[in-house]
């Protein structure tokens, strides 16, 4: 494909979406870009930078990572994140995942790069029906200038079943829509720990994680099997048990459009999708209805 036919193809799509878990879409870069300090990258870094910055003329990259993953650079440009390959020709929009640590890399690092914007559910890319510009992945865009209304969900229906109680007994109440294998989730889980609340998580298996929330669910000590499971750590008191609790938790969820972790809802049935950044959590949990 020339590079004339690569952007008409791309401007008569209206939007790309990357997979997840292995599925990432893979694209031949037909003009790519990059704006970076070459001087303070390893001499891999510097090539393929130089090569994007050749291609992409108007994509703003700040940084260029080819140690990440084998075979792999990760490109940050902005809040935006995607991955090419050490030619500089393909570029990959989408999550990766260490299998064998059970971390999502993708989610990571977006963290890290957009700490205060709510970031959940699977990374999409820019819509590139205007540009010959590479779609990247990102967060979940740029900031509201307003905080968004929180939805209700009513948890009345759930049984005490499938639930997972951890933290402060005497805190404020919040219930979690979790899946150990999610970064966000994770990241969640650190901070709710930091703070004097009360969690009921209820795990939901959106990312093939049903294995090892049976195992959680199961364990002698709950609480510490979820920390351990969230660190990628192995087990140390796994069990076996009646799980029928974690199949409400997943029917409650398909039946009200959870697709994606984590989901917060406090006590007063208010809900929030995503993660957030301590002080806004806070915030959130503190406006329960009494």
């Amino acid at each position: 494909m020339s590079a004339i036919d690569y952007i008409a193809f791309w401007r008569l799509r209206p939007r790309f979406i990357a997979t997840i878990a292995g599925c990432a879409a893979i694209v031949g870069i037909g003009a790519a870009g990059a704006a970076a300090d070459l001087g303070i990258m390893s001499p891999s870094n510097q090539k393929v930078a130089a090569l994007l910055k050749a291609r992409l003329p108007r994509t703003d990259v700040s940084k260029v990572d080819c140690g990440v993953v084998d075979g792999l650079c990760e490109v940050t440009a902005g809040s935006n994140l995607f991955y090419v390959d050490h030619s500089g020709r393909y570029l990959m929009i989408g999550r990766v995942y260490d299998m064998e640590t059970r971390q999502d890399l993708t989610a990571t690092r977006l963290l890290e790069i957009n700490p205060d914007t709510l970031i959940g559910g699977a990374a999409k890319a820019n819509n590139a029906a205007s540009s010959d510009e590479a779609p990247l992945t990102r967060g979940a865009g740029a900031p509201p200038s307003a905080p968004a209304a929180p939805q209700h969900l009513s948890l009345t229906s759930l049984p005490a079943t499938g639930a997972i109680v951890w933290g402060k007994s005497a805190g404020k109440t919040v219930t979690v829509f979790s899946d150990f294998r999610c970064g966000y989730c994770r990241a969640l889980s650190n901070t709710l720990r930091t703070m004097n609340v009360r969690v009921v998580e209820r795990p939901i298996s959106v990312l093939g994680s049903r294995d090892l929330a049976n195992q959680v669910y199961c364990a002698r000590n709950r609480e510490e099997a979820l920390h351990q499971a969230y660190a990628g750590e192995p087990l140390r008191n796994a069990g076996t048990c009646d799980t029928s609790g974690l199949d409400a938790n997943e029917k409650f969820a398909r039946a009200h459009g959870l697709s994606g972790t984590p989901v917060i809802v406090r006590s007063d049935g208010a809900m929030i999708e995503g993660y957030r950044p301590k002080e806004a959590l806070a915030a959130f949990i503190e406006g329960a209805r009494s």
